[in-house]
């Protein structure tokens, strides 16, 4: 079961990050038309479809490379908890981001860096909802290895980062995390367990 949900899971977010590799070669071969079509343009109603669109887009290669990787590794731990857990989880990385973006942005915004602060968000709470050893463990890697991305949800002058892309990205995945945390299971159901096994 768990194999091939790894192997679901691989297949997944690899297609997702091939997408966004052919998305930005079409984007280069338009003379980056897309990024002002389907970019993210704050509080003007020709930008929601941004909302939807932008994380699909990258201002480079290196904007792209830098995504890549974090989409592929915590994509995949995400997916391991089963393919609905991960749509919502992405799903409110996705929009929180967005929609954080199009009403607090300071300017044009793409890129998928919001889902990966959500994705981050989501694997490293998601243990202390759920009770659970083994992803407090692994949270504390993930933090080991990735916390200091945090630092991008601080405002920076002059740069040309999303602060509020990652920030609200990341507030969508504590809400995933929130919304999908494991309810307890009913009194007794333990005790008729053990009395259905003998």
């Amino acid at each position: 079961m768990l194999a091939e949900r790894a192997r679901t899971g691989l297949l997944t977010v690899g297609l997702f990050t091939a997408l966004l590799w052919a998305i930005h070669l079409v984007n280069v071969l338009t003379g980056t038309r897309l990024v002002g079509w389907l970019g993210i343009d704050p509080r003007e109603l020709e930008g929601l479809d941004g909302i939807l669109f932008a994380p699909l887009l990258h201002a480079g290669v290196g904007h792209l490379v830098s995504n890549t990787f974090p989409l592929l590794v915590l994509g995949f731990l995400t997916f391991l908890e089963g393919a609905r857990r991960f749509s919502v989880a992405v799903a409110a990385s996705w929009l929180g981001s967005g929609i954080g973006v199009w009403i607090f942005g300071g300017g044009l915004t793409i890129g998928a860096s919001g889902v990966v602060f959500g994705l981050f968000a989501y694997l490293i709470v998601r243990g202390f909802y759920n009770r659970s050893v083994r992803q407090i463990l692994l949270a504390g890697v993930l933090f080991l290895m990735y916390g200091s991305i945090l630092w991008g949800v601080l405002p920076s002058p002059g740069s040309n980062v999303s602060w509020q892309a990652h920030l609200f990205g990341a507030l969508g995945g504590l809400l995933a995390a929130l919304v999908l945390k494991r309810r307890p299971a009913p009194e007794g159901t333990d005790r008729r367990r053990q009395s259905n096994r003998r």
